[in-house]
C-alpha cells in the first residue's frame, strides 16, 4: 500500500435536484452511477461539515444495498482529498444506522456518512441514498442540509486523492501518510451497548424457563442480520431457527425491506402457521421495527406507550428514570395516558427524528416513538429497531415473573384494562393526482379556519379543536408550521390529514384515525374505527377530489 498520495482537483458541473432532507439524498441507483454525481454530493457534504473536513474523524457504513461498496471507495478518495484525518468503516461497508449513531458518540467522531435509502427497495433498478449525521449521532439539521444543497448548485470541482481501493473485508488499519482507514466489526460496539441497557440475565433465564417460547426475527435481508445473529443466537442462546433472512443482500432478496404487515408477509405467514409466540422484523438500515405474535399485533403507537409503562423492566430506564416522553403528532395518544399517570412530561412534535434529538440533547426526553414503526431512546440519536425488539423481549420476560405463561396479547390486554385503548390506523393513498389532493387540503383548511366549527357535532362526535399543527421547539425556538390538519373530538378521538411528495409521481395523502375507548378494547381495529373513517372521508370529500375509493396501504 502506498504511504503517501497526491490530490487532484477534478472539474465538474452541478446536477439538479441534489437537495437532501433529514433522511439525506435518495435517488435511483442509476442517478448515483452518473459520472461525478456521487462525487459532487460527497464533496458538498464534506465542505458543509460545520468545522470543515480537515482533521475530521468520520464513521462510514450502510445497509448493504447495491452500489454501497463503490460509493465507499469514492468517499475514501474524496475524504483524503479534503484532509480528513480518519475514516472508521464497517466491515464490507455494513453498519446499521443505530450502530453508526452509537459509534459517532462512542468514538467522539466529527460525524458520519451513512449509505442507505432506509426501507426503500435496493438493486440496480431501485434506490440508493447518502446522509450525513452530526457529532451527536443524529441526522444533520436543516442548516447543514441546506448548506450541502447550496454547494451542489454551484460546485465546479472536487478534491480527490489517487488511492487504490481499500479491502473492506479485512479488519484492521490501513495508513496513507497521516490518513487512517480503520475497518471494524460493525456489530461489536452495538452488542456492548445493548448489554449495558438491558438485563441479559433476565432474558436468558426467561428462555430457560420457557423453552417452548418461540421467537422469529426477520431481518428482511437488510443490515440487521449480523446483529440479530449475534444478539439472539450467540448471546441469548436461541436456536438458529429464531432468525430468518439474516444475510444482508444488495437487493434485499428481491423484497421490500419495510417491516409492516404488507411487506413482511413471509414473517406474518410463518408466525401464524408455526404458532410463533414472538415475531419481529426490522427494515433495510435497522432503524424501524414491527412486533407481532400468533394472533397479536403491537401497533407502533401502543409499542412506545407499553415500553414507557414497563420502563422498570429495562435497567437503563430504571437507573436513570424517564426524563420525558415524546411522540410525533400523528402517533396516537396512548403514550400521553402513560405520561399522565406517571407524572412525566410529554412532548408532541412534528414528524422527523431531529425533533426528538433536540429534546434528548437537552436532557428533556428519554423515550420516543412514531406511528411509522420507529421507536427509540436517548441511548443514541436515531430510532433503533433492534433496541425496540429487545425492549419488547424484556417486557415479556419481566411480565412472566408474575404470569409464567404470559403472551403478547396478555400484555396488551392488561395495559388496555388499565389505560383504555387508543384504536389507531393509517390509510395511505399513494400516487394521487397532486391537483386533486391540493384541492382536498384547501377544502379542509377552509373547515379548520371557520372557528364556528368548534363545538359542532359531526355524526356522533363533537369537534373540540380544528387546526393545522404548528410546533415551536422548546430548545432552539424554531417554528415548524403546516405539519398536518387535525380535527380533535371531545372524547379524545382524532382524524388527521397530511400531504407529502407532491412530485412527478403524484402526491401521497395520509389519513390517520384514532378512537379512544375505556373498556371495549377487544374489538378489531378496523371495526372499531369504521364510523370515524366514514366521517373523515365525508368531511374531506377525498373520493370526490382524488377519485380514489380505496387506500393503497392500511397500517
Amino acid at each position: 500500500m502506498a504511504s503517501t498520495f497526491t490530490v487532484k482537483e477534478v472539474p465538474t458541473k452541478p446536477f439538479d435536484g441534489q437537495k437532501p432532507g433529514t433522511s439525506g439524498l435518495r435517488k435511483r441507483v442509476k442517478v448515483f452511477e452518473q459520472a461525478n454525481y456521487t462525487e459532487n454530493f460527497v464533496q458538498a457534504t464534506l465542505s458543509a461539515i460545520p468545522d470543515g473536513p480537515a482533521g475530521a474523524t468520520l464513521i462510514v457504513g450502510g445497509d448493504g444495498r447495491y452500489f454501497l461498496k463503490e460509493a465507499i471507495q469514492k468517499i475514501i478518495r474524496l475524504a483524503a482529498g479534503n484532509k480528513v484525518k480518519k475514516l472508521i468503516i464497517g466491515q464490507n461497508g455494513i453498519l446499521s444506522t443505530p450502530a453508526a449513531s452509537n459509534l459517532i458518540r462512542k468514538r467522539k467522531a466529527t460525524g458520519g456518512i451513512l449509505l442507505t435509502a432506509s426501507h426503500n427497495p435496493g438493486g440496480p433498478d431501485n434506490d440508493f441514498g447518502l446522509k450525513y449525521n452530526m457529532n451527536n449521532g443524529g441526522p444533520a439539521p436543516e442548516s447543514v442540509t441546506e448548506k450541502i444543497y447550496q454547494i451542489t448548485t454551484t460546485i465546479a470541482s472536487y478534491q480527490q486523492a489517487d488511492l487504490p481501493d481499500v479491502d473492506l473485508s479485512k479488519l484492521g488499519t490501513t495508513q496513507f501518510g497521516d490518513y487512517t482507514i480503520e475497518v471494524i466489526d460493525p456489530v461489536d460496539d452495538y452488542v456492548i451497548l445493548m448489554k449495558e441497557i438491558f438485563d441479559f440475565d433476565l432474558l436468558k433465564n426467561f428462555f430457560k424457563k420457557r423453552p417452548d417460547f418461540k421467537v422469529l426475527f426477520d431481518s428482511m435481508n437488510g443490515v440487521t442480520g449480523p446483529y440479530n445473529q449475534r444478539l439472539l443466537v450467540t448471546e441469548l442462546g436461541l436456536p438458529q431457527s429464531s432468525v430468518m433472512n439474516s444475510v444482508p443482500s444488495e437487493d434485499f432478496g428481491g423484497g421490500h425491506p419495510d417491516p409492516n404487515l404488507t411487506y413482511a408477509h413471509d414473517l406474518v405467514e410463518r408466525v401464524e402457521k408455526e404458532n410463533i409466540d414472538f415475531g419481529a422484523a426490522s427494515d433495510g438500515d435497522g432503524d424501524r421495527n414491527m412486533i407481532i405474535g400468533k394472533g397479536a399485533f403491537v401497533n407502533p403507537s401502543d409499542s412506545v406507550a407499553l415500553i414507557a409503562a414497563y420502563a422498570d423492566a429495562i435497567p437503563y430506564f430504571k437507573k436513570a428514570g424517564l426524563k420525558g416522553l415524546a411522540r410525533s403528532m400523528p402517533t396516537s395518544g396512548a403514550l400521553d395516558r402513560v405520561a399522565k399517570k406517571k407524572g412525566i412530561k410529554l412532548f408532541e412534535v412534528p414528524t422527523g427524528w431531529k425533533f426528538f434529538g433536540n429534546l434528548m440533547d437537552a436532557g428533556q426526553c428519554s423515550l420516543c416513538g412514531e406511528e411509522s414503526f420507529g421507536t427509540g431512546s436517548d441511548h443514541i440519536r436515531e430510532k433503533d429497531g433492534v433496541w425496540a425488539i429487545i425492549a419488547w423481549l424484556s417486557i415479556v420476560a419481566f411480565a412472566s415473573e408474575t404470569n409464567p405463561k404470559v403472551g403478547l396479547n396478555d400484555i396488551l390486554n392488561k395495559h388496555y384494562s388499565e389505560y383504555g385503548r387508543n384504536y389507531f390506523s393509517r390509510y395511505d393513498f399513494e400516487e394521487v393526482d397532486s391537483v386533486g389532493a391540493g384541492k382536498m387540503m384547501a377544502h379542509l383548511t377552509e373547515f379548520i379556519n371557520n372557528k364556528s366549527n368548534v363545538g359542532k357535532k359531526l355524526d356522533a362526535y363533537e369537534v373540540a379543536l380544528a387546526d393545522n399543527f404548528e410546533y415551536t421547539d422548546p430548545i432552539d425556538g424554531s417554528v415548524s408550521k403546516n405539519q398536518g390538519i387535525r380535527i380533535i373530538f371531545k372524547d379524545g378521538s382524532r382524524v388527521i390529514f397530511r400531504l407529502s411528495g407532491t412530485g412527478s409521481q403524484g402526491a401521497t395523502v395520509r389519513l390517520y384515525v384514532e378512537k379512544y375507548v375505556e373498556k371495549d378494547y377487544t374489538v378489531d381495529t378496523q371495526t372499531a374505527i369504521q364510523d370515524l373513517i366514514k366521517l373523515a372521508l365525508d368531511l374531506s370529500k377525498l373520493v370526490e377530489f382524488t377519485g380514489r375509493k380505496e387506500p393503497t396501504v392500511i397500517t
